[in-house]
């Protein structure tokens, strides 16, 4: 049953948005199409709901419900535009995600403000030149406005997710390695091998294992994880075990040396004493 409702609904969608277009662009549409489209679209929303409803009742969570209806990379995408909206919030109020009591904060916003702030004024001047073009077509210019306000919003969103989700040193020993809004990969204390301050550029390379998140086409520190390794997730919900992960650091070499002294801790922390001394009973 749900994976009816997951075609149809897949099938509606597109029916739909290319309906609002036709209207948009004054193409007259027969009144007899309106109304059976608007018929599968409700139809299909309460077929969800009583789904949805069937699966609360059979004791499963909100979310388990969600995800037994919606795909798995729609729930990404929404889950990563709703980060971007969470992030623009947290840099007005100049607060941080994910970064505890004792946790050591490493931005990697830098190299990329300048080509995001530079992208973002062409497409503010893009919007300018549109809506004059479009001044005798209101709908569709009032259209390309909202559509084109919104893609700058989410450019300063993307900007702020890296300004405000930055890399964590963990207290623990761990490390927590991020990429904007898309990718927040925590390393376990346990599974890191090393860490180094290694320099690379254009990265890209196809490398089973190999995990490159890249800023301004460059990477500045290495993971070397054991076997197995940390599972990671790209932003449409693929899934597969790497071993080396590359990242980009504002200030790579701090970032390798606060974790050495993290992991000197830890071995402290745990490392057997060498004078264990007498036993409580004697």
């Amino acid at each position: 049953m749900r994976k009816v409702l997951r075609g149809v609904a897949c099938a509606a969608l597109p029916g739909e948005l290319a309906i609002i277009v036709c209207l948009l662009a004054g193409v007259r549409v027969p009144g007899y199409v309106l109304l059976a489209a608007e018929a599968v679209v409700v139809a299909v929303v309460l077929a969800e709901l009583a789904v949805f409803v069937g699966l609360r009742r059979q004791g499963r969570t909100s979310r388990e419900a969600v995800a037994a209806l919606v795909p798995e990379p729609v729930r990404r995408l929404l889950g990563h535009e709703l980060r971007l909206w969470a992030a623009l919030g947290r840099w007005v109020a100049r607060r941080r995600h994910g970064v505890g009591p004792g946790d050591l904060a490493f931005g990697h916003a830098k190299a990329q403000t300048a080509l995001l702030w530079g992208f973002a004024f062409v497409c503010v001047v893009e919007t300018v030149g549109l809506h004059v073009l479009l001044a005798g077509v209101p709908v569709v210019q009032m259209a390309f406005l909202v559509l084109d306000a919104y893609t700058v919003v989410l450019i300063v969103g993307l900007q702020a997710a890296a300004v405000t989700r930055p890399h964590v040193v963990r207290a623990d020993g761990g490390l927590r390695v991020r990429s904007g809004a898309h990718v927040d990969l925590l390393l376990p204390a346990e599974r890191i091998v090393s860490v180094r301050y290694e320099l690379g550029l254009n990265p890209g390379r196809k490398v089973d294992g190999l995990l490159e998140l890249a800023v301004a086409s460059q990477t500045s520190v290495t993971v070397e994880l054991s076997e197995p390794g940390v599972e990671a997730v790209s932003l449409l919900g693929k899934r597969r075990p790497v071993t080396t992960v590359r990242f980009h650091a504002d200030d790579a070499r701090a970032l390798v040396a606060a974790f050495g002294r993290a992991a000197e801790v830890r071995q402290g922390r745990t490392a057997p004493s060498r004078n264990p001394g007498l036993p409580a009973s004697a």
